[in-house]
């Protein structure tokens, strides 16, 4: 269980999440051994102070949900998530820039938060595969890679899709052994974990991690 505990990501960014509720999440991450809780930007002086004596990493989201926010403020999101406690980002690509074939302009925008992290927290990149072709899933992975990111990631779950099997091996296959992959959204059961995982994950994401350490359904 410890084992599997340091795959997860416990999750957080429901747009009506409450203090209360992330008080419990640190406090479940602390007691379970998960690796890192995923928390919106606005919680993360909060959940830095709740986890600074322990191994918990505080991970939290930029560009979030839709990724089109303008690059410089994905990069001031950035500096700003760090200076409160942040040390992990997980940020959005520009997916409509994507759709258009502007990969110059995806790799631009991974850049702009890969040089606000300042090699002071790893950054994920969320590519959204639920609205990416399996081309587009190719290319934006390597952007991510081009750009020095340190992990790509399936999806936000606030689209029409989560992770996916395919889109992990896909993106797995693409980055290689050395760059991680995070699989995030619709992952309930610790079925689906051990699926994804084998699939070629590293890191999971999900706002079920107590019930997928259990074994119980959510």
């Amino acid at each position: 269980m410890e084992e599997k505990a340091k795959y997860i990501d416990h999750t957080l960014l429901a747009p009506d999440a409450t203090t209360e509720q992330v008080i419990k999440i640190c406090n479940e991450a602390k007691k379970y051994g998960f690796c890192s809780v995923c928390i919106s930007p606005c919680r993360v002086k909060l959940a830095s102070e709740l986890l600074k004596d322990s191994d918990v990493k505080v991970c939290t989201v930029i560009g979030f949900p839709s990724g089109a926010h303008c690059t410089e403020v994905k990069k001031f999101e950035t500096e700003l998530a760090i200076k409160e406690g942040a040390n992990e980002i997980d940020m959005v690509i520009n997916i409509g820039a994507a759709k258009e074939g502007d990969w110059g302009y995806v790799t631009k925008d991974i850049e702009a938060v890969v040089e606000g992290a300042n090699r002071k927290a790893i950054v994920k990149v969320i590519l959204e595969v639920c609205l990416l072709t399996d081309e587009e899933i190719v290319k934006a992975s390597k952007c991510a890679q081009e750009a020095g990111a340190d992990f790509v990631k399936t999806s936000t779950g606030f689209s029409t899709g989560g992770a996916t099997v395919h889109a992990v091996k896909l993106m797995r296959k693409t980055v290689g052994p050395d760059m991680g992959v995070k699989a995030a959204g619709g992952i309930h059961t610790s079925e689906e974990m051990n699926e994804m995982i084998e699939a070629g994950a590293n890191r999971i994401g999900a706002s079920a991690g107590v019930k997928l350490l259990s074994g119980e359904e959510s």
